[in-house]
Formats: structure tokens, sequence, C-alpha cells
């Protein structure tokens, strides 16, 4: 008879001990923040550029950085640089006051020529009065020192504050209307 010869084969693995390494456990912590703290940065973000306080906010700055500007404009003027001035006077209206503005250009032009004179406007500050954008309109109030200087003598300040009527066109926001803000008073 034959003798059968029988190995014995080791089918044993290696067992782990249900100990995890500390930093597998730290790694796979921050990766649970991250991806947590991305998702609720995400969301934050989706909310905020859906958020109708937001898009108002926006329209109002624009307005008012178009307002300030449009009324600065409507207050400096050069004359030896005539045509600079009317056109950036022109750029910055629209409506009734633009149609004015082209009327009356000649006879601006020659005013200033004759007069020899130099307008520059500072705004010292402004503010929206209204704001309507779905019918595209808004109102602001901006506060301006303007110096005028004549070929002679000390230049003149004054400032003021006038009232805006802004358009919304493709353009962006232009001026529609100005004009001397009443100055009300505080007696009883």
């Amino acid at each position: 008879m034959a003798r059968r010869r029988t190995t014995t084969v080791n089918t044993e693995t290696s067992r782990t001990t249900g100990k995890r390494s500390p930093v597998l456990l730290a790694a796979l912590a921050l990766v649970v923040c991250a991806a947590g703290a991305a998702g609720w940065g995400g969301w934050q973000r989706y909310e905020a550029s859906h958020d109708d306080a937001a898009s108002f906010a926006q329209a109002r700055d624009d307005a008012l950085a178009a307002g300030e500007q449009a009324v600065q404009n409507m207050n400096t003027l050069d004359h030896k640089a005539l045509e600079q001035g009317l056109d950036s006077w022109e750029q910055s209206t629209t409506g009734d006051l633009n149609r004015q503005l082209v009327d009356g250009r000649d006879d601006f032009a020659r005013q200033i020529t004759e007069a020899q004179t130099v307008s520059t406007a500072k705004v010292l500050s402004g503010a929206v009065t209204e704001l309507d954008q779905r019918a595209g309109r808004a109102g602001v109030m901006v506060a301006l020192r303007v110096t005028v200087t004549a070929p002679e003598g000390e230049p003149a300040v004054k400032e003021s504050r006038l009232l805006g009527t802004l358009t919304r066109t493709a353009g962006g926001w232009k001026l529609s209307a100005l004009g001397q803000a009443p100055v009300g008073s505080t007696g009883g």
C-alpha cells in the first residue's frame, strides 16, 4: 500500500486587531470636514446670488455711482476742453434733459468761450432717494462743491444740493432730470 503523503497548508491570513491608525482617522475626519465646509459654502453662495435684497442693493449702488458721476459731469466744464466737456454732459444724460443739452449746445459753447471759465465739481455726498428697478427709474440727491475760476480774480466756491432723476438705459443709468434741492424751513 502506498502511503499517501499529506501536507498541511496554512490558510490562516493575518488578522486585523480592530485598531485603526490614528493618522488614517485624522485624515478621514479632515476629508469629512472639508466636504461639509465646501457644501455649506456652496449653498451660502447660491443663496446669496439668488437673494432679492442683494440684487436690490447692487442696483442701488449702481444708480448712486452713476448719479454722482453724472451730476459731477454736469457741473464740470473747462473752456479749454469745451467739446470734451459738452460731450460728457450729453453722454451722462438721456430723455428731455439730453435733448435740451443737444439743442442748446452752441449757446452753451458760446457763453463758456466768452466767459473763459473753468468749473470743477467735487461730490461731497450722495444718496438714492428712490429706486424702482422694474420701471428703470431712480432718484438721487447729491451734495457737491463747485469751484468756478474766471480769468481774473479769486475762484468762487459754492456748495449745493441737487436732486436728479435717473433712467436706466442700455448704456446704464443716465440723468434724465436735474434741479436744485429745496431748502426746508425748520421753524415752526
